[in-house]
């Protein structure tokens, strides 16, 4: 019996999944700032390794990617130093990514189509911290394999726990930053 290549695509998981590098999103945030101004304006700074991409170190981050491509979205506190005391700062976490509807220009209207698949939270209880491994909560998902080339606009939803309580903080980026994907 033999397989055509089509027929082996569609039966993989992710079909068109590339066998590339992955991306990876750095945000930095300054916790103190945010949660004192209730807000990540300003508190908030973007980078990845994609080639091509702007905003490097802002909001408006632009990270070219393809169809098909892991994307890792990683978010840490500027300081992240075990204190003194021997406690560690609050961390943030992302708590979700919505992909805006640019199409009709208004941002703020959330897409109906899906870009993703296997979108997930990754991350390590701060109990379990070590002075020698960095922790971070980050989000991996892949572009999938039939997104239509173009740009997209999205939005993170950053949870900040509250300096010495259990409360927390959801704040939603205001300038949103974006992936330009490409097609394959």
């Amino acid at each position: 019996m033999t397989t055509t290549a089509s027929s082996a695509t569609e039966g993989k998981q992710n079909p068109g999944q590339l066998n590339s590098v992955q991306l990876n999103v750095v945000t930095l945030v300054n916790m103190e700032r945010a949660t004192a101004n209730r807000s990540l304006g300003d508190a908030m700074y973007m980078m990845d390794n994609s080639v091509g991409g702007s905003g490097q170190g802002t909001r408006q981050l632009e990270t070219v990617c393809k169809q098909g491509q892991v994307i890792n979205w990683i978010i840490r506190p500027l300081d992240m130093e075990r204190r003194l005391d021997g406690t560690w700062p609050p961390m943030p976490k992302i708590n979700n990514i919505v992909v805006l509807d640019t199409e009709l220009g208004d941002e703020e209207d959330v897409a109906e189509r899906k870009l993703f698949t296997e979108l997930k939270i990754y991350g390590m209880p701060d109990r379990m911290r070590s002075p020698l491994t960095p922790v971070y909560y980050y989000w991996a998902g892949t572009v999938l394999s039939t997104a239509k080339p173009g740009l997209y606009r999205y939005r993170l939803v950053v949870e900040l726990e509250q300096e010495g309580t259990k409360e927390k903080l959801y704040l939603n980026t205001v300038d949103h930053p974006a992936l330009r994907v490409l097609e394959v």
